[in-house]
């Protein structure tokens, strides 16, 4: 059914395109207007804006820690909302079909969890595989596993370090490789209690550096899209500033994603010991266009705190509110769930805040700066709306400034910053760009081939309440949300990639498997008949 969405004001930096104009689409993708200029369908959306479907490239919504989290906070669940009539008995609250539900009437219509544990990834891919409406992906956990780390200390050559590289992402059916505390977590099982970028590894004789600077290379080499996606050391402490440049430095030029930098960007200034240290983070990612972040907002805000850095989180158990947590201190990673509370009273939570608005701000481009909270660490996904409004409206920010600890404002440059995000910008960033960084063709755009995932929103001075209700989303070209509200359900995919490796490395894997687990390796492969649904999956390109 043909189908066109006329009079929009169309902001689409993909096609260079923020005019007023018609959308047009038919069979789930946008073609060209037709010659007699008639749709079967014709919606008439004059005075909205048409945006592509929004892309989170970070967000924790599946796998162990996440379940972990909803059991140890059922309170949260009960404090949200009361079940909607007409969803499954199964999935109240904070759970799969809710994820979907919140995600889509947003305007979002793809979501990357970033920390797929190897031997988890059935469990994470179940989840994902019953969160309906949006497409989903994943990024494989390597940088702490055991058998990567004895490749390192016998010196295995770069080739077998790719294949086992490429034959992981593979097999857990990913679009890329997350590596978390390289090092660091595998070190908290001897006892460290702090590591940084050259520490070494015990028993293993490698360093962080060397971990990292390995995968980063691999990642390149066997072709994945999206660059390593790095949660470095030091999360959170103050001073951690020096280890974020640092880290830059050591990418030596090639491509590199880093996590929630906004955890990174603390000073020691102040009679706090704890400052803002953003402007010189920005002012070293202006300068390193290889380099591409993701924020971590903290928003004012009761949530959790969730992290395979499992040192990180060991760390943290004494500032959990309420006081409770959990921490798993198993294979490779681990993890660990800290419930926690940011404050708008709160000096350190101020200085947060403050921080990840100043790298939003400072950072020139925005397709190389993303939007997220690290839902759920600085704040549910849910706070999106809020964080555009904050970034397009300078007097917003500064009603929230006049509420902030009086000393804050001494340790931030956010005051002296007038930007205001433009729509176009908010698209660079949530759209265009979020393709871009993981190799997508089909999407974060309207030019014509592309998926018909768009989202139209109805412009209001209340910006937070434009983006937290959109007017229509859809998804594939069906209609899924209307004013707000989710009215049709539908199926999205797993979106991963196929990396090529040499199968030598099976016999290798198999020797290992067999003499550490006694279970062949074929045990922990996502095989697309494990999942309960069909067509589960969407192969996306590699870049060989």
């Amino acid at each position: 059914m043909l189908t066109v969405l006329r009079g929009g004001h169309i902001v689409d930096p993909a096609t260079k395109q923020d005019t007023i104009g018609d959308v047009w689409f038919e069979d789930g993708r946008i073609v060209a207007p037709p010659a007699h200029n008639k749709g079967d369908v014709e919606i008439d959306v004059s005075g909205h804006v048409v945006m592509a479907g929004a892309i989170d490239i970070h967000s924790h919504i599946a796998g162990g820690n996440v379940n972990t989290a909803r059991l140890l906070l059922p309170e949260l669940h009960r404090a949200v909302r009361a079940r909607l009539v007409g969803t499954p008995l199964s999935t109240a609250k904070w759970s799969t079909y809710e994820t979907g539900r919140l995600y889509a009437q947003m305007g979002f219509t793809t979501v990357v969890e970033p920390a797929m544990a190897p031997h988890h990834a059935l469990q994470t891919h179940l989840e994902l595989n019953d969160v309906p409406i949006i497409d989903k992906g994943a990024l494989t956990v390597l940088g702490n596993d055991d058998f990567l780390l004895r490749m390192m200390r016998q010196g295995a050559s770069e080739g077998a370090i790719n294949d086992y590289v490429a034959l992981t992402v593979s097999n857990t059916h990913s679009l890329g490789l997350k590596c978390i505390n390289p090092g660091g977590c595998e070190s908290f099982k001897e006892n460290m209690r702090a590591f940084g970028l050259d520490d070494v590894v015990p028993f293993y004789g490698v360093t962080s550096r060397q971990i990292f600077q390995l995968l980063q290379k691999s990642t390149q080499a066997v072709g994945v899209p999206h660059p390593l996606h790095l949660h470095m050391n030091n999360l959170g402490i103050a001073g951690n500033i020096d280890t974020a440049l640092q880290t830059i430095d050591a990418a030596e030029g090639l491509p590199l994603h880093l996590a929630h930098v906004q955890f990174y960007a603390y000073g020691l200034e102040g009679k706090h010991g704890f400052s803002s240290a953003s402007a010189r983070f920005a002012e070293k990612i202006n300068a390193n266009p290889n380099v591409s972040v993701d924020v971590g907002q903290v928003m004012f805000s009761d949530t959790v705190t969730i992290s395979s850095d499992v040192l990180k989180q060991f760390n943290s158990l004494s500032g959990a509110i309420p006081k409770k947590g959990a921490i798993f201190d198993g294979d490779a990673n681990g993890g660990g769930v800290v419930p926690y509370a940011y404050k708008i009273s709160n000096y350190y939570n101020a200085i947060q805040w403050a921080a990840g608005l100043e790298l939003f701000l400072l950072i020139q481009n925005p397709e190389q700066v993303y939007f997220t909270t690290d839902h759920p660490n600085g704040g549910p996904f849910t706070a999106y709306p809020d964080l555009f409004a904050l970034l397009m409206s300078a007097d917003l920010r500064a009603q929230m400034m006049a509420r902030l600890p009086a000393d804050v404002l001494e340790h931030t440059t956010l005051p002296s910053i007038s930007r205001e995000y433009t729509l176009y910008e908010i698209a660079q960033m949530s759209r265009s760009g979020a393709a871009k960084l993981f190799g997508f063709k089909d999407r974060g755009q309207l030019g014509v081939g592309a998926i018909a995932d768009i989202a139209v929103y109805k412009p209001s001075k209340d910006i937070a309440a434009m983006f937290r209700r959109a007017a229509y989303v859809f998804k594939d070209g069906e209609r899924v949300v209307r004013d707000g509200n989710v009215t049709h359900y539908t199926r999205g995919k797993t979106l991963h990639i196929s990396p090529a490796y040499d199968k030598n490395i099976h016999q290798r894997l198999d020797a290992y498997y067999a003499e550490l687990y006694g279970l062949p390796r074929t045990i922990f492969n996502v095989s697309e008949a494990a999942l309960p649904k069909e067509n589960a999956f969407a192969e996306v390109a590699c870049r060989n």
